[in-house]
C-alpha cells in the first residue's frame, strides 16, 4: 500500500500549477490538483486573455478612423456595445476553463474543485477531508493590492474591471505599471474619458528610461495624466458617482476608480505560516533554485514566489519542477533573456537589459535609437510614432537589450528574443537582410550609435 495518497499535489490550477501537474502525471506520478476559484488562473480569467480581447476591441476605434485615409467611407458612425464584448469574452473564458479541465483529465490528474490548505509537510485538508502527498506545490498566483485609504471600498481592482456591465463614461485609473496603462488604453479606446493617476513622474518606471518617456508622452495624447499625485480619498455621491480626492488638493467626479497598483503573492490562509514556511514582507514564498520552500516537501512556483511574474515563466517553472522531482533532469531553469510586452496604446515590448542595467558596473555600451512615423499612419493621418532602441556591448559586440514602443511591438520583439538568446551580435543584425517595407527592418538597419 502506498505511503501517500498522491506522489504530487498542486494547490492552484493556474498556468504554473496546471503545467506542473500535467508534466508530473505524464512522468508517472500520482497527481492531484485543487482549485477553489477558476481554472486557468489570473491569466485566463482576469489577466492576459480578457485584457488582450478588450485591447483588440479598443483598437477598432483607431482602425475606423484611419481607414478614411485609405478610401473607406463609413455610412454611419460605428456603435460600440459593451454588453456584446462582455458576453463574448465570458464565453471564450468559459471555453478555456473547460480546456484546462480537459487537459488535466486527459493527463490523469485528479481534480478537486475546492480550497486546499496545508496541515503539515505531507498533509492537506480539502472540504474537511485529509489528503496526503509526498510533494506539495503552492501555485496560487497573486492578488491585487489596494491601499488603505478612506473610501477604498468604492474602488475596483483589475479583477472587477472585467466584470463591469457597462462602459463608464468617466474613469480614474490609479497606477503607473503595465496593468494600469493597459486598462487605461482600453477604456480610452472604447470611449471613456480617462484620468491616469501615478505617484511618480513617468509611467512604466521599471522599464528602459526611453521607453518610459515615449509611452508617457504617447498616453498624454488621449488620457489626462495626473503624475506625481496620489488618490487620498473616495466618496460616493447620492447619484452613485464617485468624488475622488488627490494629494495635490484637487478633486474630480468619476464613474469608477480603478486601482491597478500591483499584485501581491497570494499566500495567506493556506496554512504556510503555521508550518513556518518563510515568506517575504509582501507574502512571497521564499524558495531556493529548485523551488523548494524552507519546509521539506513543500514547493512553490509562479507569481506566488514573486520572481518573474509572467505566464510563460510560471509555465516553465512548473514544468521544470515536475521534471526535477520525477525524472533525471537536474539542470537549473534559465531566466536570462526573458521577453515581455505591455499591450498599451501604443504597444511596448522589450528583451534584455535596460540602458540603466547595461551601464551598471562601468560597462561600455553603444546605444542605437530610431523614432519614426509608421508607414500605416502616413495615409491614416495618425501622429503616433514608433520608437526602437538597441544596446550593444562595445567590447564583445553582443546585443544586450532591445526595446520597442509602437504597433506590433510584441510580435517583433518575440523574434528578436530568439536572436538574443542565440547570442547575436550587432554584426549579425547588420548582416541580416531586412523585410521591406516593414517596421521590423529598422532593427537590422540601425548603423549610427548615439
Amino acid at each position: 500500500m502506498a505511503e501517500f495518497d498522491y506522489d504530487f499535489f498542486v494547490i492552484g490550477a493556474g498556468s504554473g500549477g496546471v503545467r506542473a501537474a500535467r508534466t508530473a502525471a505524464a512522468l508517472g506520478a500520482r497527481t492531484g490538483i485543487a482549485e477553489e476559484r477558476y481554472f486557468g488562473g489570473t491569466c485566463v480569467n482576469v489577466g492576459c486573455v480578457p485584457k488582450k480581447l478588450y485591447t483588440y476591441a479598443a483598437h477598432f476605434q483607431h482602425d475606423f478612423a484611419d481607414s478614411r485615409g485609405y478610401g473607406w467611407t463609413l455610412k454611419q458612425k460605428p456603435d460600440f456595445d459593451w454588453a456584446t464584448l462582455l458576453q463574448n469574452k465570458d464565453r471564450e473564458i468559459s471555453r478555456l476553463n473547460g480546456i484546462y479541465k480537459k487537459m488535466l483529465d486527459a493527463a490523469g490528474v485528479t481534480i478537486h474543485a475546492a480550497r486546499a490548505t496545508v496541515i503539515d509537510r505531507h498533509q492537506l485538508e480539502i472540504d474537511g477531508r485529509r489528503i496526503s502527498a509526498e510533494h506539495i506545490l503552492i501555485a496560487t498566483g497573486g492578488w491585487p493590492w489596494m491601499p488603505d485609504i478612506p473610501g477604498i471600498e468604492h474602488a475596483i481592482s483589475s479583477n472587477e474591471f472585467f466584470e463591469l456591465d457597462a462602459l463608464p463614461p468617466v474613469s480614474v485609473v490609479v497606477g503607473g505599471g503595465y496593468i494600469s496603462v493597459e486598462l487605461a488604453g482600453i477604456l480610452a479606446g472604447l470611449g471613456s474619458a480617462v484620468s491616469v493617476v501615478h505617484r511618480r513622474a513617468q509611467l512604466l518606471g521599471h522599464f528602459d528610461p526611453d521607453v518610459a518617456t515615449e509611452l508617457t508622452q504617447a498616453m498624454g495624447a488621449y488620457c489626462e495624466l495626473k503624475l506625481e499625485t496620489e488618490v487620498t480619498a473616495i466618496e460616493r455621491q447620492e447619484d452613485g458617482r464617485l468624488e475622488v480626492y488627490f494629494s495635490d488638493g484637487g478633486r474630480m467626479l468619476s464613474d469608477i476608480v480603478l486601482f491597478a497598483t500591483g499584485r501581491n503573492p497570494n499566500s495567506s490562509g493556506l496554512g504556510l505560516e503555521q508550518l513556518g514556511v518563510a515568506t517575504r514582507d509582501n507574502g512571497a514564498v521564499v524558495v531556493d533554485d529548485c523551488f523548494a520552500t524552507t519546509v521539506d516537501g513543500l514547493y512553490a512556483v509562479g507569481d506566488v514566489i514573486d520572481r518573474v511574474a509572467l505566464t510563460p515563466v510560471a509555465l516553465a517553472e512548473g514544468e521544470w519542477l515536475a521534471r526535477h522531482l520525477f525524472s533525471e533532469q537536474k539542470a537549473e531553469p534559465d531566466y536570462a533573456g526573458i521577453p515581455s510586452a505591455v499591450f498599451s496604446q501604443p504597444q511596448v515590448a522589450t528583451v534584455g537589459l535596460t540602458e540603466t542595467e547595461a551601464r551598471a558596473g562601468g560597462r561600455e555600451i553603444d546605444v542605437y535609437r530610431t523614432r519614426f512615423r509608421h508607414m500605416k499612419h502616413t495615409l491614416g493621418g495618425r501622429e503616433e510614432k514608433t520608437f526602437m532602441k538597441m544596446l550593444v556591448d562595445r567590447g564583445t559586440d553582443r546585443v544586450l537589450g532591445l526595446h520597442m514602443v509602437g504597433e506590433d511591438a510584441a510580435e517583433i520583439i518575440q523574434g528578436m528574443a530568439v536572436a538574443m538568446k542565440a547570442g547575436a551580435t550587432k554584426a549579425d543584425f547588420d548582416a541580416t537582410v531586412g523585410i521591406h517595407p516593414s517596421a521590423a527592418e529598422e532593427f537590422v538597419t540601425m548603423r549610427q550609435a548615439d
